[in-house]
């Protein structure tokens, strides 16, 4: 399933593969390891895990070698959307000491950043498990490494939301004041997409009750998003939509309140906090 993800956006990977490489070695190359040890030296490392989580960046790190260092060899002890505790072994690495050590501090970043990720996915959607909600990442990612993030979000058993602003039409609430209110900007919108060589989903971001009533006038909408709408007027929102479209809650969704929103019997429920505020887990390559 992970190896999918992989196919899906190759060239975007393999784009922030290149931009990570080039900004920890230059044009130079690692002076440290090259002033130390013969190009043909060979070293054996292996990544132990300093924290409990969840595994999420191997392919990721194996992308990284065959672009840059194929001829290291990664053998994972643990694969993608596993569980781990402090202390295991989760994989290693055989190779060239040179390559090993210039491409440490990417495949660590990389590794620890998306664990961190998949983990609080994994907790945050198993505490609503009782429900039918399903969590939702945002576009609230880092630079250049949003691909890495929301692949992380899915191996930690979240869905994905829209990649970017090219493969959905979100009309959010700058969207609809600048146009001078919603029911103009979805009439704008559906003439848009009948022109569209391809349909694209459209979602609404929603702040009222009287916002909901206009969209149910739209039944081609895909998705109605209710932002920042506490849990007891949430409710009601879900009854009036009464199914005609997916409901997603927003705003202001934390691990502390989630299961609150889950509980409305929303679909979705998507968070930010997933992405910009889970911390990196600690996790140290050491020889062998």
């Amino acid at each position: 399933m992970h190896n999918s993800f992989k196919s899906l956006y190759n060239d975007e990977l393999l784009l922030c593969i290149r931009q990570a490489i080039s900004e920890d070695l230059g044009q130079q190359g690692d002076h440290t390891s090259q002033a130390i040890f013969p190009q043909e030296h060979q070293s054996k490392a292996k990544l132990v895990a300093k924290d409990n989580g969840v595994l999420a960046g191997v392919l990721f790190c194996q992308m990284i070698l065959e672009q840059h260092a194929p001829e290291v060899l990664l053998t994972p002890v643990y694969s993608d959307g596993d569980s781990f505790v402090k202390g295991d072994i989760l994989l290693t690495l055989e190779g060239k000491t040179q390559h090993i050590l210039s491409l440490e501090r990417i495949l660590l970043n990389s590794l620890q950043r998306m664990s961190g990720i998949a983990t609080v996915t994994r907790s945050v959607q198993l505490s609503i498990c009782d429900t039918s909600c399903t969590v939702l990442d945002t576009r609230k990612t880092t630079p250049n490494f949003r691909i890495a993030e929301k692949w992380a979000v899915h191996i930690g058993g979240g869905m994905n939301h829209r990649m970017g602003l090219y493969d959905a039409i979100m009309l959010k609430d700058n969207h609809i004041d600048f146009c001078g209110g919603l029911d103009a900007a979805l009439k704008k919108t559906k003439a848009y997409v009948d022109n569209l060589a391809s349909p694209i989903p459209v979602i609404v971001e929603t702040r009222s009750i009287d916002d909901l009533r206009t969209c149910l006038g739209h039944p081609w909408i895909r998705r109605v998003l209710i932002d920042n709408m506490p849990p007891e007027q949430l409710i009601h929102a879900v009854a009036l939509v009464n199914n005609v479209f997916p409901t997603e809650a927003s705003g202001n969704i934390t691990p502390d309140n989630i299961v609150a929103y889950a509980k409305t019997g929303v679909d979705f429920v998507s968070l930010g906090y997933i992405t910009h505020s889970a911390p990196v887990l600690d996790m140290s390559l050491c020889a062998v």
